[in-house]
């Protein structure tokens, strides 16, 4: 075949069994308004030939796996090769303060959490973000992180067009995939929404472990905590010096210093005698 390989017809996909098909067989995808907004603000950003052909690979049944977690989206889609494409949809989940800030605004109106237990999303929800400077779906391409296996050079690919779909097909499901997707479970978020409600601390917040982290201290880590005793017997049958220096409240990872410190000086002992 002759010409420039761009005017040669696209190559037809290897059509599976099993794979995963949107429930929608024609027209727009997405029941619910949380889901047609989202897939609109898509819509938006143009290209969208790459979303239509991705549409038709979605209700075909080409995603062959789909999996959701806190701030990225993970497929596995079947194209023209053998081999399926692996896609990956990033997006920047919110930070605990960024959270903080649309939990105390949610719980402040009692319509927020009356519909939210009911399992909808509130139609001002996408306002509470945007006042706390944080927009509910992307912006634009930009805020968004998309890959694919797949040689076509241009972003967002079929591929990724036909995850997306699904993605949009989940939200319709559970509109608390939306809020998973931006960095916060269901369980994480009402359990917050009480804890603001009855003065408490936010439950996904709260830090497991006792002591100082390590990156909180290190400006006075290597000034002297205390006395340190006279050099003399050890005080402990381990003859480790960790064993003879005051107590010292600093912990990496939820574990005492200390604790982690020990098998080194332990081997320092062991490699002098």
């Amino acid at each position: 075949m002759g010409g420039r390989w761009e005017d040669w017809p696209p190559a037809k996909p290897i059509r599976v069994d099993g794979g995963i098909r949107a429930k929608s067989k024609r027209g727009a995808i997405g029941e619910q308004w949380w889901s047609r907004r989202f897939i609109s603000v898509l819509e938006s950003y143009g290209m969208s030939g790459r979303l239509a052909r991705g549409r038709s690979y979605a209700r075909a049944g080409q995603v062959l796996d789909f999996e959701l977690s806190q701030g990225k989206v993970t497929a596995q889609v079947q194209g023209s090769r053998v081999r399926p494409y692996q896609v990956r949809i990033g997006v920047l989940p919110l930070t605990t303060a960024q959270w903080r800030r649309v939990q105390d605004r949610l719980a402040s109106q009692a319509l927020f959490r009356a519909k939210l237990l009911a399992g909808e999303m509130p139609r001002e929800i996408e306002e509470v973000f945007a006042g706390c400077g944080t927009p509910l779906f992307p912006r634009g391409w930009r805020d968004l992180e998309m890959s694919c296996s797949c040689p076509d050079w241009e972003v967002p690919c079929k591929h990724i067009a036909a995850a997306f779909y699904l993605l949009a097909e989940a939200f319709d499901d559970d509109p608390f995939t939306i809020l998973a997707w931006r960095g916060r479970e269901r369980e994480d978020l009402l359990a917050n929404l009480h804890a603001v409600r009855s003065d408490g601390p936010p439950a996904a917040d709260s830090a497991a472990g006792v002591g100082t982290p390590l990156a909180g201290c290190l400006d006075s880590y290597f000034t002297v905590q205390g006395e340190i005793p006279p050099a003399g017997a050890p005080a402990t049958a381990s003859g480790s010096l960790l064993d003879q220096l005051p107590p010292v409240n600093v912990t990496v990872r939820g574990r005492a210093l200390t604790e982690l410190l020990q098998p080194a000086y332990l081997g320092f002992r062991s490699a002098g005698s």
